[in-house]
């Protein structure tokens, strides 16, 4: 019983030290990453009042065209990984009779 004991100071207290660490790094990190200065693609994209906006045609096509490829790599990713974790490779499963 007094393991049970200490297991549950233990936790409540890591719990509570590890928020409070977690806090205290998460503000750290986000006050630094509010002061770092905005790449030039980033301001000509997301520039504030603006919304998204791109200089020319041909800059958003080719922003077009990187997602499409973006979301055929990602596709055939899943793809690849339905296939590995079926192992019928898409025929429908048979429930298996018990004798």
């Amino acid at each position: 019983m007094s393991q049970r004991d200490g297991f549950t100071a233990g936790f409540f207290l890591g719990a509570i030290v590890g928020g409070a660490v977690g806090g205290l790094l998460g503000a750290v990190v986000a006050t630094r990453r509010q002061s770092q200065e905005p790449s030039q693609d980033e301001r000509s994209l997301l520039s504030p009042g603006q919304g998204t906006k791109f200089e020319t045609e041909e800059s958003m096509e080719r922003a077009r065209r990187r997602l499409e490829d973006k979301i055929a790599q990602l596709n055939s990713a899943i793809d690849d990984v339905r296939q590995q974790l079926d192992p019928n490779n898409g025929s429908p499963s048979q429930p298996e009779e018990l004798p």
